[in-house]
Formats: structure tokens, C-alpha cells, sequence
């Protein structure tokens, strides 16, 4: 039997002495919190380290600190036990060695350790955002306070080992489905400047889902393009140039890929631009528009001048005209968003500037206001607001469309239909008609690739839109045809079963391929019903699987603060890249199934300083006090 001194506990209370001869059962207080019981050593253990169950309450004066070094005592004691029950060969009896239950500890002491791990390690506290930290916690909790975390060595080593292998199964799902549906390589990246090399990261696009492959820094600036070319190739031989259909670039202004430069390689891959890139830069170019611009600077003014307005009196104009629930908008097409939100408190501004409060608040600046009064009060601001937020309002739309993980082939050559006949629809002036008819053509050209046509035409809820009389539409679906295959036979047939596709011949016009093709998935629609022209099925499946854009990775290819690389001396280049290969691969997951718990905010930008006074642009003012003077003359 151990010595009574092994039982550090006893030394905490003070003993007033035992029931009966020999027995372990004593009276004693507690040194820390005076509260007197009856019992073995056991109790007293379970007092100071905080168990329940055993007759006794936990200690109340016993901080965390000291409870856990009774911990480490206690953990010393039942080894020693150990040791001596194992070398007299005798069992022992089972001790309980389970740490305190988690209720010793308040939310609020847990909150506060939580904080102080990230505030002392000076990590990106976002991290908290992250559903993979949630379910950690969770899962820890759910273990309990034995709980050890793993060592550094384990984590970037053992356990890293485990993460690849198990994300290396789940691509290799998506993988299989590849030479069915054809795949998307999307290269993103972008010049870092502060380390002076260019920063690649590589995407698989399919219906499966996105992948993220490698990532790839590239010091030779000057001979970045050549050293890019390389690293596409391997990519495109690891997945199987027979499964890429088509690349999609987003790379820095500095080193850009070209279509020749993919189909000398690989004659049979398309070079894509990125849509949602070219639909925001077109929208750019419209903001920049004379009559256009004017709207938009109008539009701050009266923003601008209600933000001072709010400090003067919160309580007549309550609403933040910063805020915006439409985060895709206010981040691709700001212009946009300031104007739609300056038209939808069109009512408040009206009553506003007639108040009382308003003709107080004039008083108390140096600026004349009456400009802006005339133009909230007036017609023209308005009507031009409501067209500009009509002539953009379908770029924003297909916006959306390209910022899900959804595949749109085939709708950009509708939208640019769309667009055309949107701006013809407005009554816009002449010279204004032409100069957005043109800025739209001339967006399309660069943006085209010829699978775009041909999306627009095996789609089948654009089937009879007469795409057969399209010249553009038609110059590539040939194009596509000549780089899909090689042979002019395979090309007749593919050619007599669109034929066949148009006229609605067999399967393709029963009442349920008619009624399914503006209600059904278009690959769906083609797994279903194509199969009388198998040649055109396969085709159709392949193009209509594909996407358009780079938005669906964004989130992780413009984090330029992912510090894996500056572990490399430390891990070694190999473990840095299985855990940027871990990392983005979990993000994905985390995307797909929409478990992500980071959410888009925007600050609001200051209005002014403290007081509220703003020195005002010349230039926006005189803008303003144009569109004032011509509604004073109407």
C-alpha cells in the first residue's frame, strides 16, 4: 500500500482526524475554501481537481492555474502507482486519472483562452471564419479535456501524409469522370511584387467538381511566358490531354498566354479569355461613357452630401447608403450599385430636402446646396438614372451566373444578343446607341472563343433561335469542328447530326425532349434524349460541361496572404506543396457544398472628417450643376 505521503492532496486540507482505527475515512477542512467534509484521500482528490459525483463539490477557490498543476501532481502519482503495481506483477485496482469535466470552465474563460492562442501567435484571426476551425472545436470539446494536440512534427508530416492521401481519393472520384464530360484548365495568377517572381495557381473545371492541382511560383519574370508554357504542359499531361477541352487564363497584364501559343502545342485544346473579367472591364468602359459618367458623379454627390447630412440629423435619413446586399455588384460594378442605391431612396431624398431640418442643416455649412436640391426635385437625374440602371443591370445579371460553381456555355452568345437588343430597346440618343453597340462588339471579339458558339448552338433551350444564320456563330462552330477533330469524315458526321439536332428528327421531337429543353440541365437534356446521334451527344456533353469563367476560385487564388511558402525552409519544398495542395482543396469542398462561414464584407468608407465637413470636388459639382441647368430649362 503506498505511504500516505504520495497523496499530495492531504498536504491542502487540514485533518481533524479519522472514524475508526485503520480506516482511510477522516474528517477534514479545506485550506483554500474552509469547507469541512467526511472521507478518503478520494474525496479530497475530487475536491481539489474539481470531479463531481463523488459526495463533494468542487473547490470554488481554486483558479485554473492551480487546478491544472494538481493535474500534473495527480498524473505523477498514478504513474508511480503504476509502476509499482506492474512490478509486483499484482493487478491493481482502476484509479480514475480523467481530467475535470469541461464545466470547470465558463464560456467566458474559454473565450478568453481561445483569444489570447490567436492575439500571442499573431495569427490571421479570419481563420475563425473557417468551418474547418469550427468543427476542430467542436470535435475537441466533444473528446474532452484528456485531450492532447498533435505535435508540429506530426502535423506537418504523419498527419499531412494522411490529408493528402485522403483528398487524393476524392479527386480521383472526380477524375473518372472526366473523358465523359471533358475538363476546363483554368491558369490564375498574378505578379508579387514583394517577392518578385509570378504566382501560378492551376484549377480542373468538370461537373464533378473543381480541383485545385498545383501552384507554381516562376522567378524569371523576363522569361515567364516560355517557363508558364512548360508548366501547362505537364499539367495538361497529368490530367490527360484527351480530357482537357479548353484553358482559361487570368493572368497578370505582363504575361499573357494566346491561342496560338496553346494549339501549337495542343492543336485540339481551346484558349479562352475570362468572361466575367471582360463583362466587368465592358462595364467599366460604360461607366466611362460622357453621358454615363455624368449619372454616376451626380449620384455621389447626392451621396456625399446625405452622408454629411446624417451627422446633422440621423434620425430624418436613418438608412446606411454605404450598405448594399448585392456583394457581386458593389465588387464588379460599383458604379452600378451607386446609382441603383441613390434611385431607391428616390422618395426619402424628395421629402428630405423640403424639411425643415434640411433648410437648418444648409445654415450651418459653407456649401450652397441647390444644386443638389435641384436635382433630387427634378426629372432628369432620374429618368437617367433608371436607364443607366437598366443598361447595366443584365451584365450584373450574368455576372452572378459565372460566380457559382455552374456551367453557362452557350448563354454568352445569348447574352450579347441580349445585351444588343436591351440598348436598342431604351430609346437611347443615336450617338449614345452606337457608342455602347460598339463598346459591346467590341468587348465580344476579345472575348470570344469559339466554344461559345458552339454552346450556343447545342444548347438546347436556344434550339430555333437561328443560329444557322449567324455568321459569327457559325464561323465557330466550324472553328470548333476543326480542332475537335481531325478527320473530315468524323466532322460530316457530327454536321449531318446537328441537321438532325435542328429538325427535331426521331427521339429529339418526342413530347418530352420538346417539353424538357428549357426545364432540364442541357447535359441532362443530351444524356437523356441525344442518343440516336451519339457522335453530337458526346460533342454536346463535353461543351455544355464546361465553364467560362475564373470566379468560382477566386477566393483562393487572390488570398495573397497564404504564407505556405515562407515554411519552405523549414518543411522542405515538397511537404510546402502537399500542404498548399491540402489547403486549397479543402477551401474548395468547403465552397461546394457551402459550408464556408466567411462571408463578403465592406467597410464604410469615411464621409468626411469627424465633423462631417467635406471639401467638395470642383469637378463633381459642376457636373451636378449641369444636369441642374438643364432641367432649369426644360
Amino acid at each position: 500500500m503506498p505511504s500516505e505521503s504520495d497523496k499530495w492532496g492531504w498536504k491542502h486540507v487540514s485533518v481533524f482526524g479519522g472514524f475508526d482505527k485503520g480506516s482511510g475515512t477522516k474528517r477534514w477542512k479545506c485550506n483554500h475554501c474552509n469547507q469541512r467534509y467526511n472521507g478518503s484521500y478520494s474525496r479530497v482528490r475530487a475536491h481539489l481537481l474539481g470531479f463531481t459525483g463523488v459526495g463533494v463539490k468542487s473547490c470554488p477557490a481554486i483558479d485554473r492555474t492551480l487546478r491544472e498543476a494538481f493535474q500534473i501532481l495527480e498524473e505523477e502519482r498514478v504513474a508511480r502507482k503504476k509502476k509499482r503495481t506492474s512490478g509486483t506483477g499484482k493487478p491493481g485496482k482502476r484509479i480514475r486519472t480523467s481530467r475535470p469535466s469541461v464545466t470547470c470552465f465558463s464560456k467566458e474563460e474559454v473565450d478568453d483562452i481561445v483569444a489570447r492562442f490567436f492575439y500571442a501567435d499573431g495569427l490571421n484571426v479570419n481563420v475563425v471564419n473557417s468551418p474547418y476551425f469550427r468543427e476542430m472545436a467542436k470535435a475537441i470539446a466533444a473528446y474532452g479535456p484528456g485531450y492532447e494536440p498533435l505535435s508540429v512534427d506530426e502535423l506537418s508530416n504523419s498527419y499531412l501524409s494522411k490529408e493528402k492521401s485522403r483528398i487524393e481519393k476524392s479527386v480521383a472520384l472526380v477524375r473518372e469522370s472526366w473523358p465523359q464530360t471533358g475538363c476546363t484548365l483554368l491558369c490564375v495568377g498574378h505578379l508579387e511584387t514583394m517577392l518578385g517572381c509570378f504566382h501560378i495557381d492551376i484549377f480542373i473545371s468538370s461537373p464533378r467538381g473543381l480541383v485545385f492541382l498545383k501552384a507554381v511560383d516562376i522567378d524569371d519574370i523576363d522569361g515567364a511566358l516560355n517557363l508558364l508554357m512548360g508548366v501547362l504542359c505537364d499539367a495538361i499531361m497529368e490530367i490527360g490531354p484527351e480530357n482537357v477541352l479548353q484553358i482559361i487564363s487570368h493572368l497578370d497584364d505582363s504575361i499573357k498566354l494566346s491561342d496560338s501559343l496553346v494549339s501549337s502545342k495542343f492543336p485540339h485544346i481551346f484558349w479562352s479569355p475570362c468572361t466575367s473579367d471582360a463583362i466587368r472591364m465592358l462595364m467599366e468602359e460604360i461607366a466611362q461613357l460622357d453621358w454615363t459618367k455624368s449619372v454616376v458623379l451626380c449620384a455621389k454627390e447626392i451621396e456625399e452630401c446625405i452622408l454629411m447630412y446624417q451627422h446633422f440629423s440621423p434620425c430624418m435619413f436613418p438608412q446606411n447608403l454605404k450598405d448594399s446586399s448585392d456583394i457581386l455588384a458593389l465588387k464588379f460594378a460599383p458604379s452600378f450599385c451607386i446609382v441603383q442605391r441613390i434611385s431607391d431612396v428616390k422618395q426619402l431624398l424628395q421629402e428630405v430636402v423640403v424639411s425643415e431640418e434640411w433648410k437648418q442643416w444648409k445654415l450651418s455649412i459653407p456649401d450652397d446646396m441647390a444644386s443638389v436640391e435641384a436635382v433630387i426635385l427634378g426629372d432628369d437625374f432620374w429618368s437617367s438614372a433608371h436607364l443607366v440602371s437598366q443598361i447595366f443591370e443584365p451584365f450584373v445579371r450574368l455576372l452572378g451566373t459565372f460566380n457559382v460553381d455552374k456551367f453557362v456555355m452557350g448563354d454568352i452568345c445569348n447574352w450579347r444578343v441580349q445585351a444588343l437588343e436591351t440598348v436598342k430597346s431604351k430609346g437611347i440618343d443615336g450617338n449614345v446607341l452606337t457608342q455602347l453597340e460598339e463598346l459591346i462588339e467590341n468587348r465580344w471579339d476579345v472575348l470570344f472563343s469559339p466554344l461559345h458558339a458552339a454552346g450556343y448552338i447545342l444548347n438546347p433551350r436556344y434550339l430555333g433561335r437561328g443560329q444557322n444564320k449567324d455568321k459569327i456563330v457559325m464561323r465557330g462552330w466550324k472553328a470548333t469542328l476543326e480542332r475537335y477533330e481531325s478527320e473530315i469524315t468524323a466532322r460530316r458526321y457530327l454536321r449531318e447530326q446537328l441537321s438532325s439536332f435542328w429538325r427535331l428528327d426521331g427521339s429529339l421531337g418526342d413530347e418530352d425532349a420538346v417539353d424538357c429543353r428549357d426545364k432540364m440541365d442541357p447535359v441532362a437534356w443530351w444524356e437523356n434524349f441525344g442518343f440516336e446521334i451519339p457522335h453530337l451527344q458526346t460533342l454536346a456533353i463535353k461543351v455544355l460541361s464546361q465553364v467560362s469563367s475564373v470566379a468560382m476560385c477566386q477566393e483562393i487564388w487572390q488570398d495573397s496572404g497564404f504564407s505556405c511558402r515562407e515554411t519552405t525552409n523549414r518543411l522542405g519544398v515538397e511537404r510546402v506543396e502537399d500542404l498548399v495542395f491540402v489547403r486549397n482543396n479543402l477551401r474548395l469542398h468547403s465552397q461546394k457544398y457551402g459550408i464556408s462561414n466567411v462571408s463578403l464584407t465592406t467597410k464604410n468608407e469615411s464621409s468626411g472628417s469627424p465633423s462631417g465637413v467635406k471639401i467638395w470636388d470642383a469637378a463633381h459639382l459642376d457636373q451636378t450643376k449641369v444636369i441642374a441647368s438643364s432641367q432649369g430649362k426644360s
